[in-house]
């Protein structure tokens, strides 16, 4: 389809199959720096301007024209970043519920294509166990899948079909279409011809985004959620997974830029951008206090939950600017 972290349990006493849930850990720190919500407010007004701005350009008007012209991009960016900011407080909130310090969400604006790059929480103290670990990785992507899951479904039927031919001459934003956006397609779109495409509405757009900051927040490497739930579920076998999801990355990024080259069926080059941010921040992760502490078959379900609706998710060629006639 064409889409335009008081004391922890020792390891002494041997433990059940499914020993009870830890208390909260309480821990003994140094006080931490204050937040500054000026700044988190800041930062989410600039972000939420930008997000407008780049709103306004994709529906094909300049933003900086009049406020008229602005305002047409409220819809777009009003909609991602409610995904955006339910995502990371549900980061926030499993952090404080296991007594771990987690500063409130940073906004990220950027005055280009989206108008941000996210939005992220530090984690100021140590994770003290795998249960832990896996409340605070999981909670931000199935809190922000959900919501763009809702607006997939309010956003598509709201979109155009036009002839694919209207586009051959232009330079389109071709977008991926991963398993479970096809199916909302299929399923709330009537059907379209080879020579058709859907012309996604502002709200479908943000809910196609929103699914792909899932899919990209859940790789399971480093420190991104993925990182986090992969960890959690298989820690002995962690760093050969990441490893090898690191290898795909780089693969990935280098055929992007060999069918740029040589003109070969699509491929993305952004993936490198991911492989050389996680070069920068580190592709493995660190041991939570006590990994005795097991996970509980709940929120092993969970894990691969996530696992699932990262591959539901995923495309990976996400952004494309070729039509073929």
């Amino acid at each position: 389809m064409k889409l335009w972290r008081k004391t922890l349990p020792t390891a002494s006493a041997p433990l059940s199959k499914e020993p009870p849930a830890p208390p909260p850990v309480l821990w003994h720190l140094p006080p931490a720096a204050p937040d500054r919500p000026w700044l988190h407010a800041l930062l989410f007004a600039l972000t939420l301007a930008s997000m407008t701005a780049a709103g306004a350009r994709l529906q094909g008007v300049d933003p900086f024209a009049s406020l008229t012209h602005l305002s047409e991009g409220i819809p777009f960016a009003a909609t991602l970043l409610a995904i955006l900011t339910v995502h990371e407080f549900g980061h926030y909130f499993a952090a404080r519920k296991w007594a771990v310090r987690a500063s409130l969400p940073y906004f990220l604006p950027l005055p280009l294509f989206l108008g941000t790059l996210g939005a992220v929480i530090r984690i100021r103290s140590p994770i003290p166990h795998k249960r832990a670990l896996m409340d605070i990785g999981a909670s931000g992507p199935l809190a922000g899948f959900a919501i763009a899951l809702i607006v997939c479904f309010i956003g598509l039927p709201q979109s155009t079909i036009v002839r694919a031919e209207n586009f051959y001459h232009g330079a389109p934003i071709q977008l991926g279409a991963p398993l479970l956006f096809s199916a909302i397609a299929a399923l709330v779109l009537p059907s379209i011809s080879a020579d058709q495409m859907i012309l996604l509405s502002p709200m479908a757009f943000a809910g196609w985004v929103g699914l792909f900051i899932t899919a990209f927040n859940l790789f399971p490497v480093g420190q991104l959620d993925g990182g986090h739930i992969v960890y959690a579920l298989f820690s002995r076998w962690h760093g050969k997974i990441a490893r090898a999801c690191f290898a795909i990355l780089l693969a990935m990024g280098l055929y992007g830029i060999l069918s740029l080259v040589w003109g070969w069926p699509h491929g993305w080059l952004g993936w490198l951008l991911l492989a050389f941010l996680l070069t920068l921040f580190g592709k493995d992760h660190p041991a939570p206090y006590n990994s005795v502490i097991p996970l509980d078959p709940g929120r092993r379900r969970i894990g691969y939950l996530c696992l699932l609706i990262f591959v539901l998710c995923f495309t990976p060629v996400p952004f494309s600017t070729r039509l073929a006639p």
